[in-house]
């Protein structure tokens, strides 16, 4: 265990390296921080997230659509709407919302770029992840409003091609940004969107998760997010797997006595119709939410 700790503190604080200027990095965090001074701890935020094994069985790309929507019916796609917002001075746009003349940084490798088309945009949350671990019990709409999520700042990146595809569907423990500077962020962010859409993460990604947080102390803060509003589909669980230890068909939970020590275990909630565990304990405000 102690091994494992050090690699992964390793890998938060110096293993993916490559020349950033500190004043460009900071100034790159400090530009991307929500405008509101509500800001949470990431390691709150993860207590909160339900640990379930996890199983990418079933996931294509087209279950969450097509590809980028006018989410803001303004005649942008929501690749535009993240190139417009994160370009270092304001582009010129064009017919189609065709954008030029913009300056763009990318925050997982501090590369620059002029040209808009050089640029990929990046799920902080890679959409195989999210179906692994909740979206394949979702509708078709939520999927794409997950795909296209304009209402959190760290939903979505404008990052360099070679870095998005480097870290492609793989978690903060097998890949990390390569600007050292942004790596809490980065780690902070992933809890966040989590959070967000009411995904689960794996055992071995929360205990790796809670030691570089944890290491990362004041910088695992990160601007609090919202609520997503979340539909499931016929018949479908927003778990992602299954649990490690299978629900009886009904009863009391078999691994804790209580909501608060399973919440303490990273367990919880559970929503009725969604999760088996719900039958387990008592929804006492009838909201269709247990263990909140």
């Amino acid at each position: 265990m102690r091994v494992r700790r050090v690699v992964w503190v390793c890998l938060l604080s110096g293993a993916l390296v490559v020349p950033l200027g500190p004043v460009e990095a900071a100034s790159q965090a400090s530009e991307r921080i929500v405008a509101s001074a509500a800001r949470v701890s990431a390691l709150r935020l993860l207590s909160q997230l339900p640990v379930r094994v996890e199983s990418g069985a079933g996931y294509v790309r087209a279950k969450f659509g097509s590809g980028w929507t006018d989410v803001n019916h303004n005649g942008c796609s929501t690749r535009s709407e993240v190139l417009i917002r994160e370009s270092k001075v304001h582009p010129r746009q064009g017919a189609g919302c065709r954008l030029t003349l913009g300056t763009w940084l990318s925050i997982y490798d501090g590369a620059r770029f002029a040209v808009s088309g050089s640029l990929d945009i990046d799920h902080m949350v890679p959409l195989a992840e999210a179906w692994a671990s909740g979206a394949r019990g979702w509708t078709a709409s939520t999927r794409s409003a997950f795909a296209n999520d304009l209402g959190y700042l760290y939903s979505l990146n404008a990052v360099s091609a070679n870095s998005n595809r480097s870290k492609g569907d793989r978690e903060p423990g097998s890949w990390m940004p390569s600007n050292r500077a942004y790596r809490c962020t980065y780690l902070a962010s992933w809890v966040a969107v989590k959070w967000r859409w009411r995904l689960s993460v794996d055992a071995g990604e929360k205990r790796k998760l809670v030691t570089a947080l944890t290491a990362c102390g004041s910088r695992a803060m990160i601007a609090t997010p919202s609520r997503a509003t979340v539909h499931l589909g016929s018949g479908g669980s927003s778990g992602g797997g299954s649990d490690a230890t299978p629900p009886p068909s009904s009863g009391n939970d078999p691994r804790y006595a209580t909501c608060t020590a399973a919440k303490a275990a990273g367990y919880g909630p559970y929503y009725r119709g969604r999760d088996s565990e719900y039958a387990w304990y008592t929804d006492r405000d009838s909201d269709g939410i247990a263990c909140e």
